[in-house]
C-alpha cells in the first residue's frame, strides 16, 4: 500500500526521514516493520510564526517497496545524421534547447563566445586576483551563462511556460541532487553547477551534437527574410535555422541587431546594488529566535517588495551564506552580483535591492530609441568604476549610511573577493534610484525589526537584473516577427527571467524550430 500526507513537523522532526518515519508512525498508529520506505515529495518551511515549522508531502510505502525511482530519464537519440539547428549560446536556454533538439532528432550546433566551465574558474579568479577582466570569458559569458557561477536558484513563476518538475528532473539526471524535487525553493549552488552543466555537454556531444567554445558570433546570414545561418569572429559560417540565446549582458548582439534594422523593444529592468548583511543577523531576523537558525534550519532567506513614489523597490536574487562576486563583463565596468555554494555555509548573506525602472524613465530614451537602456547600464557601471579607483574594488556604503545620506567612516568586514573602499552611493547614484532605495529601505526597516542596520553593506552596482531591450517574436511560432528562421530565446530575448524560466523558453523555442525544419524539408 502507497499513502501521500501532508504533514507538519518541528524542524528537528523533518531532519531525516528516520525521524519523519518515527513521527508518521506514532501519529497514524502504523508499525514500523511495516513502513518499507518514506520519501519527501515537497518541503517547505513555515516562519511567520515564532515556532518554525515544517511542510512536508511524503508519500508512505506500507509492505512495499518503492519500484520507481524519483524521476524518468531521458534516452537520447543518436542524431548526427539529422538535420542541423543552431544554438547560439551556452546558458541554461541554449543548453535546454539542445537537449530538446535531440530528443525531438535534430542535430544542435551549439556555439559559445566564451569558454568551457573549467576554463571559466581560472579567468573568473582573474578578476578577484587581479582586476583583469576577460570580455569573452567571466561572470556572465561561457559555458553555463550567467546562471553557472551563481546560487543555482531553480524556481520560478513561470508555470505556464511548460513543466518546471520535468526541468528539474533532467537537472537531476545529469547530476543535481534528487532534493530539488521536492524542495519549495529549490538550488544547485555554484559549487555543484559546473559538473552539472558538464554534464549536460557531454550528452549533447554523445548524442551527435558539436559544441564549439570561443566562438563569437558576428554576423547573421539572411536572405529574403529568412535566416540561413550565422558567421563567426573568425569568419566560419554555420547554416541552419538559429535560436538566439546569448543572454542578458550581449550588449554587442543587440547593437548588431538594432544596426541591422532588426526589430527589437525597450523594455522594463531594474537597477540598484547588492545588500550584504551578517547571515546569523538575517537568521535572527526570519526565525525569530536570538540563537538563529539552531542545528535543524537552513541559512534563512527573505523577500522584500513595496512601491515607491509609482516604482517597485524589491530584493533580488537573494543568496542565503553566500557571496558578492564581480559581473562585470568588459572593460571600464564594474558589476556586481550574488552567490551560494550548494550548503550556504558562508558569513554573509546578499541580495540584489533593485528599483524598476521603465524606459520612459531614461534620460535620452527618446535620442537613443531602443538602445537607451543599455546606454544607461553602461554608464552606471562605468560611473561605478570610477568610484571603485578605477579596478574591480567595489563601491560600498552601511546601510543606515546610506539612509541618513553620510559617508561611512568605515567598513564592515564582506564576502566580496576583490574588495571594498568607502563611497558615498547616496551622492554619485543617480536620485531616482538613490531616494526610492532609501525609502524602500525605510520600509523594510518597519516591518522587519533589525534588518534596516549600520551591521548591513551595500555595494555597488547591480544593473543586470534582465535585459532591457526584447527580441519581438511571434506570438504563437515563436520566430522573430519579422525573419523566419530566427527564434529569440531566453533571459538576453526578454522571456525569461532565471535558470528555469529560460531552459523552459529555450525547450518551447527548440519544439517550434524543429517543427520549422520539418516543414521546410517537406
Amino acid at each position: 500500500m502507497i499513502k501521500e500526507l501532508s504533514i507538519r513537523l518541528l524542524p528537528r522532526q523533518a531532519a531525516s526521514e528516520s525521524s519523519i518515519k518515527d513521527f508518521v508512525c506514532r501519529e497514524y498508529a502504523l508499525n514500523p516493520r511495516e513502513v518499507e520506505a518514506v520519501s519527501v515529495l515537497k518541503r517547505s518551511i513555515d516562519a511567520r510564526k515564532r515556532q518554525v515549522m515544517v511542510n512536508l508531502t511524503i508519500r508512505i510505502y506500507i509492505n512495499e517497496k518503492p519500484a520507481e525511482g524519483l524521476f524518468h530519464p531521458i534516452q537520447y537519440l543518436d542524431v548526427a545524421d539529422r538535420p542541423e539547428a543552431i544554438v547560439v549560446g551556452a546558458g541554461p536556454a541554449g543548453l535546454f534547447a539542445a537537449l530538446r533538439l535531440i530528443e525531438l532528432g535534430m542535430r544542435p550546433i551549439v556555439l559559445e563566445r566564451g569558454q568551457d566551465v573549467h576554463q571559466r574558474r581560472k579567468d573568473i579568479a582573474r578578476i578577484s586576483r587581479e582586476h583583469i577582466v576577460n570580455d569573452e570569458s567571466n561572470y556572465c559569458f561561457g559555458e553555463g551563462g550567467a546562471g553557472a557561477f551563481s546560487d543555482g536558484k531553480l524556481y520560478t513563476r513561470s508555470k505556464k511556460r511548460g513543466s518546471v518538475e520535468r526541468i528539474l528532473a533532467i537537472l537531476c539526471q545529469h547530476g543535481a541532487s534528487p532534493a530539488i524535487l521536492a524542495d519549495a525553493h529549490p538550488h544547485i549552488g555554484t559549487d555543484k553547477l559546473p559538473r552539472v552543466i558538464e554534464n549536460i555537454r557531454n550528452t549533447i556531444l554523445q548524442s551527435g551534437g558539436e559544441v564549439h567554445f570561443g566562438t563569437r558570433i558576428d554576423e547573421l546570414i539572411v536572405e529574403k527574410d529568412e535566416i540561413k545561418g550565422v558567421k563567426s569572429h573568425d569568419g566560419k559560417l554555420f547554416y541552419g535555422p538559429v535560436i538566439l540565446a546569448t543572454g542578458h549582458s550581449a550588449r554587442d548582439v543587440y547593437r548588431y541587431l538594432h544596426q541591422n534594422h532588426i526589430e527589437l523593444e525597450a523594455k522594463g529592468f531594474a537597477v540598484g546594488v547588492r545588500l550584504e548583511h551578517p547571515q546569523e543577523l538575517i537568521d535572527r531576523i526570519q526565525y525569530h529566535s536570538p540563537e538563529g537558525r539552531g542545528k535543524y534550519l537552513p541559512a534563512a532567506e527573505y523577500s522584500f517588495v513595496t512601491q515607491v513614489e509609482g516604482r517597485g523597490v524589491y530584493s533580488f536574487c537573494m543568496c542565503p551564506g553566500g557571496f558578492v562576486v564581480p559581473a562585470a563583463s568588459g572593460q571600464n565596468q564594474l558589476v556586481v552580483n550574488g552567490m551560494s555554494p550548494s550548503n550556504r555555509g558562508s558569513r554573509w548573506a546578499n541580495s540584489g535591492m533593485v528599483v524598476e525602472i521603465r524606459p520612459e524613465d531614461l534620460p535620452g530614451h527618446d535620442v537613443d530609441g531602443v538602445l537607451a537602456g543599455i546606454k544607461f547600464q553602461e554608464e552606471l557601471e562605468y560611473q561605478c568604476f570610477v568610484n571603485g579607483n578605477c579596478r574591480q574594488t567595489a563601491p560600498a556604503q552601511r546601510m543606515t549610511d546610506f539612509v541618513n545620506r553620510k559617508v561611512s567612516a568605515d567598513l564592515p568586514s564582506t564576502s566580496y573577493a576583490p574588495g571594498i573602499l568607502s563611497s558615498p552611493l547616496h551622492f554619485w547614484m543617480p536620485p531616482f534610484i538613490a531616494d526610492r532605495l532609501r525609502q524602500g529601505f525605510l520600509h523594510f526597516g518597519q516591518i522587519s525589526h533589525g534588518f534596516l542596520t549600520r551591521e548591513a553593506l551595500m555595494i555597488g552596482v547591480e544593473t543586470r537584473t534582465s535585459s532591457p531591450v526584447r527580441i519581438p517574436r511571434d506570438s504563437e511560432l515563436l520566430h522573430h516577427v519579422r525573419l523566419n528562421g530566427l527564434y529569440p530565446c531566453g533571459e538576453g530575448a526578454g522571456y525569461a527571467g532565471g535558470i528555469v524560466s529560460a531552459a523552459l523558453d529555450g525547450e518551447r523555442v527548440a519544439e517550434a524550430a524543429a517543427t520549422y525544419i520539418k516543414n521546410r524539408n517537406n
